[in-house]
């Protein structure tokens, strides 16, 4: 999938553009903001977490940061309020969740080199 992926042009995605897409989980879905590539992919996103909901165990070839916008976001590693930023380096895992206040979160993915090649993401085998 490309979405907004070349990176010489300037998009504007208003509040009123959002489409939130279900994800391969339940309880979590998404804005896709941009994406080169599937479900793996260099991509930046707004993610809601409905409350009690998670993601389960996965890694980030391509590193991973997160904005906290609303709720309370957590990982094996801690707990992040709203306003914490997060950056998760290459290669590292986490299983996300949340409790009963959900949580909102800004987060770009597979920016930090493996997967890359130039602007294009190389979708892995």
């Amino acid at each position: 999938m490309q979405l907004n992926s070349d990176f010489s042009r300037r998009v504007v995605v208003l509040p009123g553009d959002y489409q939130f897409v279900d994800s391969p989980l339940a309880g979590v879905s998404r804005m896709m903001l941009d994406r080169a590539g599937a479900e793996v992919a260099r991509a930046t996103s707004i993610v809601r977490y409905a409350p009690g909901s998670g993601y389960s165990s996965h890694r980030h070839d391509g590193g991973e940061e997160i904005l906290v916008l609303q709720g309370l976001f957590r990982d094996e590693h801690g707990e992040y309020p709203a306003g914490s930023w997060l950056r998760n380096p290459r290669y590292s895992d986490h299983t996300p969740y949340t409790g009963p206040e959900g949580a909102l979160i800004y987060v770009k993915v597979g920016h930090m080199g493996a997967g890359l090649l130039g602007d294009k993401f190389i979708q892995p085998e």
